[in-house]
């Protein structure tokens, strides 16, 4: 026996199309919204790994420059060492120069002169004393300038002693200025050291005037 259908088979297949279109809306819009969770969840523990890794980048570049600073105060303390080094050696090199100044001056000074006063100002030196004669001056001078570590001397002046002062050996007053050369300029110039004053050789003397 037959079967006729007299249900409205186009109103049922319109009815079966919006129902698979709502599952297919429904599937799209779950879809959708997994992605999106699932992009937000990606990005989220993308940041959080670019937080932790700045975080280390943030906690290295201050033991850096915590490092950094120890490094220049090593070195401030290092300069400052080496400042007090230099100064220690300068004073040692002026103490032994200062006695060799000394010796230099007694050693070098010949008969008929006598010193009175000296003067430093730096590396400049003012002799001053009586003399037997202009000559004996002379002889001093070139003594000294013998000895490389005085070095351009020159007489300022000489002149007859004050008759209050006055000394019948040494009727002269003179006054010298001279330079000290310094423990470098004495390496430059090759010059020795000088004996001891006890070993050194007798003063030089020159015919008297």
């Amino acid at each position: 026996m037959a079967r006729i259908n007299l249900l409205p088979w186009r109103a049922e297949r319109r009815k079966q199309r919006q129902k698979d279109f709502m599952t297919l809306l429904a599937a799209a819009l779950f879809g959708g919204v997994a992605a999106v969770l699932a992009a937000s969840t990606w990005m989220d523990g993308q940041i959080d790994g670019q937080q932790a890794r700045n975080a280390f980048l943030e906690a290295e570049i201050k033991r850096v420059d915590e490092q950094i600073k120890t490094i220049a105060d090593l070195e401030q303390r290092r300069a400052n060492l080496l400042q007090r080094k230099q100064v220690i050696e300068t004073l040692q090199a002026d103490r032994s120069q200062n006695v060799r100044l000394f010796e230099e001056l007694v050693r070098t000074i010949p008969d008929g002169v006598r010193l009175v006063s000296i003067k430093q100002s730096g590396q400049e030196l003012t002799l001053s004393g009586k003399t037997q004669s202009n000559a004996r001056v002379s002889s001093y001078m070139r003594n000294l300038e013998a000895s490389g570590l005085i070095t351009n001397p020159q007489l300022g002046v000489i002149r007859t002693s004050d008759p209050r002062e006055a000394d019948r050996a040494l009727p002269f007053d003179f006054e010298m200025r001279v330079t000290l050369r310094t423990a470098a300029e004495e390496a430059a110039a090759g010059s020795a050291i000088p004996a001891p004053a006890d070993a050194a050789a007798p003063p030089a003397t020159t015919p008297q005037a």
